[in-house]
């Protein structure tokens, strides 16, 4: 059996989305393109269950699942408050080195949408908590 296409072209895909994050994020760097998504998705997981948290990780692409899970400690989840409070979690990630800006939460929505299926991407949106959609919205001036 050969092996699926996601994990032929896992590198490929992964660095056309850290260009599109780069784009987006307005930096010339793909450390801060890295660091933006990895603070956006920690962000984002520490406000759902495991099994919810299981469930997006698997529509995502296999480097950006990877990465949506390392370091990961489950807890229990956390409000969700809302895109102040994402914003300023995700910031927290290597604080000293992260140049993430305000817009970092709507900015890495809009690149990962480029690179998920996006009808699958909605009916696993559609399963979790109302706050997840507004989560994922790539308007950075939406407020829940």
């Amino acid at each position: 059996m050969t092996r699926p296409m996601m994990y032929q072209r896992a590198n490929e895909d992964f660095e056309a989305y850290l260009l599109d994050a780069r784009e987006r994020l307005d930096t010339p760097s793909r450390n801060v393109a890295y660091t933006s998504t990895d603070g956006v998705f920690r962000a984002f997981r520490a406000r759902l269950e495991i099994q919810q948290a299981l469930d997006f990780a698997n529509v995502l692409p296999a480097v950006l699942r990877a990465i949506f899970v390392q370091d990961w400690v489950p807890t229990p989840p956390q409000p969700w408050g809302g895109r102040k409070d994402w914003t300023r979690e995700a910031k927290l990630l290597r604080q000293h080195h992260n140049l993430s800006p305000d817009t970092v939460v709507a900015d890495v929505a809009w690149a990962l949408r480029r690179h998920v299926d996006e009808a699958t991407f909605e009916a696993v949106l559609a399963r979790l908590p109302q706050e997840a959609r507004a989560f994922w919205g790539t308007d950075p001036d939406s407020r829940t």
